[in-house]
C-alpha cells in the first residue's frame, strides 16, 4: 500500500511539474483585446513618472518568439522593486493596439525563479540545428582551394571555446538574425550566396571571399550577450566586434609563420572594411572586388532577414502593414495578407450577354428630318442622312451585326 501511494506521490509531483514549467501564450500567438496570464522573460525595465509625479513601469517582456511592449500603471511600487532585467515574471494584463503596435497592460505581475520555467521557452534559437550548421561550415571550409586561407580558418574553428561561441551566437542585438544560432546561419547563408555571385563575376578569388564571410563577424562571439536577454559586453561596448575579430585574426596568424604577409592584409581589410561606409562602423571603405562584395551581400542578407521576421513577427490582425521599423527605416507590406485579402474582395464580374453591336439611332431608324439649312455647323454632327458616307457606315454596322 505504501509502495502504490508513493507511486502515486511521485506521478503527481512529475506531472506537477510538467504544469508549472507549460508556458501558454507566447508571443506570436498573442492577439488584440486578449487578457492574458502568462510567464516573460523582461528583457528591459525602465521606472517612469506619470504627470502626478507617481511610478509606473515601462517593460519589454519575451520569450522565444519574440517580445511586446508592456506598461504598468497602477500599483507600482508594491513590486517595481522585487524584480530587475533578466528576470522571470508572471503576468496577467490586457493586450491593446496602441500607435499601430501590440502593447499589454499589466494588472498584476510577480517574480518567478528560474527553477520554475522551461528555459527553452523563452530564449530565441534557429530553426535549424546547430550541429548541423557547423559541419557545412567545415565542409564549406575544407572545400577551400587556397591552403593559407583554409588552414587559418580551420585554425578558428579547432579552437574549442570559440567554436562553441561561434555555433551559439546571435548575429546581432536585435536588427537581423537575433537569435541563438543566428550568426552561423548568417554566415551560411552569405556562403551560398557568395558561391552563387562568383560564378556570375569570375574575377571574384572565391576562396578570399568565402575567408571574409565566415571571419567577416567573428567578434561578435566576444561582442554580445546571449546567456539571457542579447546585449553588449563591456568589451563590446568599449571596442566593437570589428576590433575584436582583428584581434582573433592575428592571433591565429601568430601561430601560422608562413601566411604570406601580402594576403594577411587582404583579409584584416575584408574584416575592416565590411560595414561598407565610415558612418556604418568601418574604419576603411572596401577597396577591392572581394571586400565591396563582402559587404554588399552581408548588407543584403541582413536586410532580407530583417524584412521576413518583420512579417513573420507582426502581431496585428487588422491592415496590410508592419509596424514602422526603425533600422529598415520603413514600415513594410505584409504581402500575403494584401494579396489574400485583394483576393477575397474582388468578385468576378458577370459575362455580359451576347448582343448585337451598338447602332447609333440615325443609322437604324428613319433619317430625322432636316435641320433648317441656317442651322450652324459643327464637326460633332454626323454627315446628313441618305448621303455616301452614312450609308457606308450604316452597312459596316450590320455587317458587323
Amino acid at each position: 500500500m505504501d509502495g502504490s501511494c508513493s507511486g502515486n506521490s511521485d506521478w503527481f509531483h512529475q506531472f506537477f511539474s510538467v504544469i508549472q514549467f507549460m508556458k501558454s501564450h507566447f508571443v506570436s500567438d498573442l492577439k488584440p483585446n486578449q487578457l492574458i496570464t502568462t510567464t516573460f522573460l523582461v528583457h528591459g525595465k525602465d521606472v517612469r513618472q506619470k504627470k502626478s509625479g507617481e511610478p509606473y513601469l515601462s517593460l519589454v517582456l519575451g520569450d522565444r518568439t519574440g517580445d511586446v511592449d508592456a506598461k504598468m500603471w497602477d500599483n507600482v511600487a508594491e513590486v517595481m522593486e522585487t524584480f530587475e532585467r533578466d528576470d522571470f515574471v508572471k503576468v496577467k494584463g490586457l493586450l491593446q493596439v496602441f500607435q499601430n503596435r501590440l502593447q499589454l497592460t499589466i494588472h498584476k505581475m510577480s517574480r518567478v525563479l528560474d527553477g520554475d520555467v522551461d528555459l527553452a521557452d523563452y530564449f530565441p534559437a534557429s530553426e535549424r540545428d546547430p550541429a548541423e550548421m557547423f559541419a557545412q561550415l567545415l565542409g564549406i571550409i575544407a572545400g577551400i582551394g587556397n591552403p593559407h586561407l583554409r588552414g587559418l580558418l580551420e585554425a578558428f574553428m579547432a579552437d574549442q571555446p570559440l567554436a562553441r561561441m561561434y555555433r551559439l551566437a546571435p548575429a546581432a542585438k536585435q536588427v537581423h538574425h537575433a537569435f541563438l544560432g543566428g550568426l552561423i546561419e548568417h554566415v551560411l547563408s552569405l556562403c551560398n550566396l557568395a558561391r552563387m555571385l562568383a560564378t556570375h563575376y569570375n574575377y571574384i578569388d572565391i576562396d578570399l571571399l568565402l575567408t571574409g564571410v565566415i571571419l567577416h563577424d567573428v567578434g561578435k562571439v566576444a561582442e554580445l550577450t546571449y546567456d539571457r536577454s542579447f546585449g553588449y559586453s563591456s568589451e563590446g561596448q568599449l571596442v566593437g566586434h570589428i576590433a575584436i575579430g582583428l584581434r582573433f585574426l592575428h592571433e591565429k596568424l601568430q601561430r601560422l609563420p608562413e601566411f604570406p604577409p601580402r594576403l594577411r592584409v587582404l583579409v584584416e581589410h575584408m574584416i575592416l572594411s565590411h560595414h561598407g561606409e565610415l558612418e556604418f562602423g568601418s574604419p576603411k571603405l572596401p577597396q577591392f572586388p572581394e571586400a565591396l562584395l563582402l559587404h554588399h551581400l552581408d548588407n543584403l542578407d541582413s536586410k532580407m532577414e530583417c524584412m521576413r521576421a518583420r512579417v513573420a513577427k507582426d502581431r496585428l490582425v487588422a491592415g496590410d502593414w508592419t509596424s514602422y521599423n526603425a533600422s529598415l527605416e520603413r514600415s513594410v507590406l505584409k504581402k500575403a495578407k494584401y494579396l489574400e485579402e485583394q483576393q477575397s474582395s474582388s468578385e468576378p464580374a458577370p459575362s455580359p450577354a451576347k448582343s448585337a453591336p451598338f447602332v447609333e439611332p440615325e443609322l437604324r431608324a428613319q433619317p430625322p428630318p432636316q435641320a433648317p439649312s441656317h442651322a450652324p455647323q459643327t464637326q460633332a454632327s454626323l454627315p446628313p442622312a441618305g448621303s455616301l458616307f452614312a450609308e457606308k457606315l450604316g452597312q459596316a454596322w450590320r455587317k458587323g451585326s
